[in-house]
């Protein structure tokens, strides 16, 4: 995890432009199904106004959720997939905003 995590710092501290980070941010948590949750604001980021969706659900331990609507990114995974949402995630940042799949 710790590219992953490099990346999404990284992208972190170029969306923080002494106002973006009072009002916006990234939120990683728990959740009780097990499981995580990442929530990304996109509002005033190069990122705003893109929208995705994609999912995994081939079993019930292994699967993600992740769907951008334009102002915020949202995920949900099992315990082990939280690296491959993040990975999502930074494709999605960093790819070519005509696609729609990271």
């Amino acid at each position: 995890m710790g590219e992953a995590l490099s990346r999404l710092q990284e992208w972190y501290s170029s969306a923080c432009d002494g106002d973006w980070e009072h009002e916006f941010g990234i939120s990683i948590q728990t959740l009780d199904n097990p499981g995580w949750s990442l929530e990304i604001d996109l509002s005033e980021t190069p990122l705003e106004g893109r929208r995705f969706a994609c999912k995994n659900t081939d079993s019930e331990s292994s699967w993600f959720f992740v769907e951008s609507n334009g102002s915020r990114f949202n995920a949900a995974c099992d315990p082990h997939s939280l690296e491959r949402v993040i990975e999502i995630f930074l494709t999605f940042a960093e790819g070519d905003s005509s696609s729609d799949h990271p």
